[in-house]
């Protein structure tokens, strides 16, 4: 929220955004803007006038996880290991994803515009932070050519969403990441 603002267009952003993060963690992207809206004490309009789109409520919403990821992978870029640094990331994203309702959803491609990974915010910060980890892990021959930060975000994605409403999401979300880790044949 751009600090020119009015101070009344400040505090509803700040209202509206409080109410949305909690009705996202209840509902994740079914979570309803006219709903949003009633108990944050504002029209439709406003938060519409906030939040053009679905997408960027959810990634205001996701902003603070965003940062916390995007700076736990330059936490790790360090990390002697390039292999279990990447992997150790992706485990964090794909955790975040299951707690933090409507993450994944955030992340996810749509398809709008002409360069669309870069126009979701989210997806573009998380590209940028983990590019060192991806790179130091191609370098030491743990990740094969050609492999992207957005493809293993995508795949991060869609093993969320899939799992999303198992009786034990976490679960059966690290169990489809591990296998996706180590691929389907049996290690020799």
């Amino acid at each position: 929220m751009p600090d020119r603002q009015r101070a009344d267009a400040r505090r509803n952003y700040a209202r509206i955004l409080a109410v949305a993060e909690e009705e996202v963690a209840a509902q994740g992207t079914a979570a309803s803007l006219e709903q949003i809206a009633r108990t944050a004490g504002v029209g439709s309009a406003t938060v519409r006038r906030h939040f053009p789109t679905r997408r960027a409520l959810l990634e205001a919403v996701s902003r603070k996880r965003i940062e916390a990821l995007c700076a736990r992978a330059h936490d790790l870029t360090g990390k002697d290991d390039s292999r279990d640094a990447l992997l150790e990331w992706l485990g964090d994203v794909v955790a975040y994803c299951i707690c933090a309702r409507g993450l994944a959803a955030a992340l996810a491609y749509d398809g709008a515009g002409s360069d669309p990974v870069h126009e979701n915010a989210c997806s573009a910060a998380l590209e940028e932070a983990a590019g060192p980890l991806l790179r130091r892990a191609e370098q030491g021959g743990a990740v094969a050519a050609g492999v992207t930060v957005t493809d293993l975000i995508t795949l991060v994605v869609g093993i969320v969403l899939a799992t999303e409403h198992y009786p034990d999401p976490a679960a059966r979300a690290e169990r489809l990441f591990r296998l996706a880790v180590a691929g389907l044949s049996p290690q020799s």
